[in-house]
């Protein structure tokens, strides 16, 4: 497959034409059903904005407005819920292991808070483990769900590995959103219980005309599990209508984009990002086959860019945090400036065009400024 960069220094972007051919196995369709049966349980919002879609010349955009799933403010809580759900009972079905047992995890915030809620409501332990640069008010978020909090000095990937040692216990089990060689498993029903999301964004469109689904879905991307998930859900249709799916990163910590450049996973040293829930070094070992398939196209942007993206949905209604509004950051930076016409063709986007993009996270989950700077 060829694939084409940009020009120097305009944008950090890699175009991958073929990308919409690729295929792979659906995700599960209990998933949906578990996460229906949840209490408390509701979709989030999709909503149409008309002034973005005037601003980036495409038909209708509409924003996934994860803000408050599951009485959390990021969308983290669909994957860290299925996870728990299948960990739980796998391990009584196998007898292993002391009941309560704690559930051990890294996080960059969301997903961290989001395993410590489950292990509080079912009457679980959980320690979490906090990299450098998250928030003082994130990591009380977490403490809250009573959780044991470990501070780590150094970047999320050292959080990551001290996590995996901690959760060697005989009473501890690794609940984890990134993959490697040798544990793949629970990450693979993290990316599954994403699969709601992408379930019913399918639907609301259909409700609001868009029967055929999107032209183009931009994601962001950390380690790259939600990525996967969105990969999954529009590349397992065996034909019609295939979006293009667009990957945002911090420029700070774009491991994605240069593993795909490169043509092979690669870690990166990660700098300082607003963007915390993004700030990992290392794809996901799972979801690499995903992204190397499935992903027309990666783009990386700075943080004023995210920022200004978080006031601009701000003012039209939406609350995202600085992750969230990553996705407008990038389909605005691929949309303009110096070659933007050569990558709105390589996305395959007119005036007519559908765009969602994936507001991964609320304000309260990722506390910034709201002013550029």
């Amino acid at each position: 497959m060829s694939e084409t960069s940009s020009s120097p220094r305009t944008l950090p972007w890699l175009a991958r034409p073929g990308a919409r051919a690729w295929r792979c196995a659906p995700a599960p369709a209990e998933v949906r059903d578990f996460h229906t049966a949840l209490p408390g349980h509701l979709p989030t919002p999709l909503t149409e904005l008309p002034a973005l879609a005037s601003e980036l010349r495409v038909g209708r955009v509409f924003v996934k407005d994860e803000s408050w799933r599951l009485g959390l403010p990021a969308f983290k809580a669909l994957g860290a819920s299925w996870a728990v759900h299948r960990t739980l009972a796998e391990r009584a079905t196998n007898g292993s292991g002391p009941v309560p047992v704690t559930l051990v995890t890294a996080t960059d915030g969301n997903h961290g808070r989001a395993v410590a809620r489950m292990a509080r409501l079912l009457g679980q332990h959980a320690h979490v483990f906090v990299p450098r640069g998250v928030h003082p008010q994130a990591v009380a978020a977490i403490a809250a769900e009573q959780a044991k909090v470990t501070e780590v000095l150094g970047p999320y990937d050292e959080a990551v590995r001290l996590a995996a040692e901690a959760a060697a216990a005989p009473d501890a089990v690794l609940v984890q959103d990134t993959a490697w060689p040798g544990y793949e498993q629970i990450p693979g029903w993290i990316v599954e219980g994403y699969s709601t999301l992408c379930a019913e964004t399918d639907e609301q469109l259909a409700a609001g005309g868009v029967v055929e689904g999107p032209d183009l879905v931009a994601v962001p991307v950390g380690v790259g599990s939600l990525a996967q998930a969105v990969v999954t859900h529009y590349r397992s249709r065996p034909s019609g209508h295939a979006p293009a799916l667009l990957s945002v990163e911090p420029e700070a910590a774009a491991c994605v984009l240069e593993s795909l450049v490169l043509g092979a996973p690669v870690s990166v040293t990660t700098g300082e990002t607003s963007m915390a829930g993004l700030n990992c070094g290392t794809p996901s070992s799972i979801a690499w086959p995903y992204l190397s398939g499935g992903l027309d196209a990666a783009v990386a942007v700075r943080d004023t860019d995210s920022v200004r993206a978080a006031a601009r949905l701000a003012a039209l209604g939406v609350s995202s945090g600085p992750c969230g509004a990553a996705a407008l950051a990038g389909l605005r930076a691929a949309l303009t400036g110096e070659g933007a016409e050569e990558r709105r063709r390589a996305l395959g986007l007119g005036p007519a065009s559908v765009v969602v993009l994936l507001s991964t996270e609320g304000t309260a989950a990722n506390p910034h400024s709201t002013t550029a700077h």
